[in-house]
């Protein structure tokens, strides 16, 4: 392994952006080989992604804000030249949120046959939320190291990682699968609970991966600072620096978490409401396709811009330390330019041709292209958003995404509502 070095705006962008569709690419073959399944299919898909959700919505808590806020509060340390300011705030951050995982990762476990019987009301999503709690502790960690190395501008580190991980995910998903299949007689239930425990394997592999390419930069930047005198200001306390990063991380995490409550309220509704009109195991396949196939359909497009949205924060929280206000126009103006450029043609191909894609991509079980079609008119606005709040988040302005995003939970729940009371008659 080579060491990684910094990397201008554009060069962090295409890092990150090859990665999310390697992805995003590899997402969509372990879910055309589970869909496709003998056995699985959109039943499967229901029992997977209805724990996969509940572990997502947990991930949020413990992490899923964290590279962004580290990556910003590293940046603003380097922009200033503290290098060791950046690597305490580093330090800090790890042990706090590997506390904070470890928690998500035990309330997962004890808590997986409450959460699937009176929660989800899916009683087979038991195994999955169990076999998935160990991720939590291992992703809340790697979000640290990622967002480290981001706020360094080497975001190779962190798409080299996450590439890592889901080759795993995709590969173990498969085999593991097929081995619960052969010894269980094609058990649906543990087929979905070993395409969970893929992921969980997966995300221990990434660490390990990220964590080595920390130790071997870690100790060409200990060189550096032997070598030169760095001017630091004032030592901040290690309570202090625990305020600042949860300061951060905890309104970018409550956006992330929104936007999870926005999946889940569909994983808690759907069947729900769905169930004293077609039946549990109709409701069931329907939420199944759209938690499946639908949602990831209409997620591949964003992977070009959650790139744009990542590499944004650093660049745009360093420029704002040194008051560089042409730097900071000059990337959102490219950033949004190149968002619709990319979004707007994937929402009107999709929109249009949504029935011969899920014919092609899944022939065993391709229903759902009006949901499909419908579900793809998000996709430039959510583009839009996504590039936008990372350019809020690298300005300071946390909060606004979030109220945002609440906004449009409220809506959704709103709307939830309002089929329930008027879905009866119809």
């Amino acid at each position: 392994m080579s060491k990684i070095k910094k990397e201008g705006f554009m060069q962090g962008v295409l890092s990150l952006m090859c990665s999310q569709v390697i992805i995003k690419i590899l997402g969509l073959v372990y879910s055309m080989y589970l869909t496709n399944r003998e056995g699985f299919g959109d039943n499967g898909n229901a029992i997977y992604m209805s724990g996969y959700q509940v572990y997502a919505m947990l991930l949020t808590l413990s992490s899923i804000g964290v590279p962004n806020a580290i990556s910003k509060l590293v940046s603003e340390k380097l922009a200033v030249d503290d290098k060791k300011g950046a690597n305490r705030i580093f330090k800090i951050a790890f042990v706090t949120f590997a506390f904070i995982g470890f928690g998500g990762t035990l309330l997962l476990f004890l808590g997986a046959n409450i959460i699937a019987n009176q929660w989800l009301q899916i009683p087979e999503a038991e195994y999955t939320l169990m076999t998935l709690s160990p991720a939590i502790f291992f992703v809340s960690i790697s979000s640290v190291i990622r967002g480290y190395f981001n706020g360094h501008q080497k975001m190779s580190a962190t798409a080299r990682s996450q590439t890592v991980e889901q080759i795993f995910k995709t590969t173990l998903t498969i085999i593991i699968v097929e081995i619960v299949a052969i010894c269980t007689n094609v058990n649906t239930e543990l087929m979905a609970a070993g395409a969970n425990l893929a992921t969980t394997f997966a995300t221990f592999l990434s660490f390990s991966y990220i964590f080595s390419l920390y130790k071997m930069n870690r100790k060409e930047e200990c060189k550096e600072l032997k070598m030169q005198k760095i001017k630091i200001g004032k030592k901040e306390t290690a309570s202090s620096i625990i305020q600042r990063i949860l300061a951060v991380s905890i309104p970018i995490s409550l956006s992330s978490l929104l936007s999870s409550i926005n999946k889940n309220i569909d994983s808690i509704t759907v069947v729900r409401l769905l169930k004293p009109l077609i039946g549990e195991a109709t409701a069931k396949a329907k939420y199944g396709i759209l938690s499946s196939k639908v949602d990831i359909l209409t997620s591949m497009p964003l992977a070009f811009n959650i790139a744009f949205a990542t590499s944004l924060v650093p660049v745009i929280a360093a420029a704002k330390v040194k008051n560089d206000t042409e730097t900071i126009n000059k990337r959102l103006r490219l950033s949004l330019l190149i968002t619709i450029l990319i979004a707007l043609p994937c929402t009107f191909g999709m929109c249009i041709y949504a029935t011969p894609i899920l014919e092609l991509l899944f022939p065993n079980a391709s229903s759902g292209g009006m949901l499909l079609a419908i579900s793809a008119l998000t996709i430039t606005f959510t583009a839009l958003a996504q590039t936008i709040n990372g350019a809020l988040q690298g300005l300071g302005k946390i909060r606004v995404p979030a109220i945002a995003l609440g906004l449009r939970c409220f809506d959704k729940i709103n709307c939830q509502c309002y089929f329930n009371s008027n879905g009866r008659n119809l």
